[in-house]
């Protein structure tokens, strides 16, 4: 299995890298945290890795920090997570603090995040609240107006594709983004992008 991978750079995609080692370029699915923490492309990288096998594929999971890839490892483990659904949870919520609503079963945060229902979110609270030991309090994002119709920045089009990508509508998307951005902030694609996850509906 493969645990590491490091090498340059190729691409990079707020749910995707391709890493060059050896000669041969893998393709590995990433979450927003990871996708924000990434060097430039054709820099030196370094991801920890999970490897997923199926029976009709081999699916790698990159994380730039190795509490993230074993929070991952503890969501798929819960019933009805699989890796697909346990990289969504993460891109909506850096790992630190999902672990921090986890233990203080905060299922409204849970549910905000696209794939997760009630029962879902109360699953993931009963089976890994006292399995996790990192963390920090969760933080409750609020909504705010929006400016229809100029153009969207590169990083918004950026930011509509991450919540397409996991599982959003693209209007809808597109006015989370909106709406996002007119609450102003650093301009950080990781900081707007939770932002307009938190105002999806």
């Amino acid at each position: 299995m493969i645990a590491l991978l490091r090498g340059r750079l190729e691409e990079k995609h707020p749910n995707q890298a391709i890493v060059l080692c050896g000669g041969v370029g893998y393709d590995v699915v990433i979450s927003v945290t990871t996708f924000s923490s990434l060097p430039g492309v054709g820099e030196d990288v370094s991801l920890r890795v999970h490897t997923h096998v199926r029976e009709d594929a081999l699916v790698l999971y990159g994380f730039a920090a190795p509490e993230e890839k074993a929070l991952f490892e503890k969501l798929i483990t819960v019933t009805g997570v699989g890796p697909k659904l346990a990289i969504t949870i993460l891109s909506g919520v850096p790992a630190a603090e999902l672990a921090g609503i986890l233990r203080v079963g905060e299922v409204g945060q849970l549910t905000r995040i696209p794939g997760i229902g009630k029962k879902t979110a109360e699953r993931l609270i009963l089976e890994l609240r006292d399995k996790i030991d990192f963390g920090v309090a969760p933080s409750v994002a609020a909504g705010a107006g929006t400016k229809p119709g100029r153009p969207l920045t590169e990083l918004e089009r950026d930011c509509v594709s991450a919540l397409v990508n996991l599982g959003g509508k693209a209007d809808a998307a597109e006015v989370a983004v909106r709406k996002a951005a007119a609450e102003g902030g650093s301009g950080d694609f990781e900081e707007l992008f939770r932002r307009a996850l938190s105002l999806m509906r």
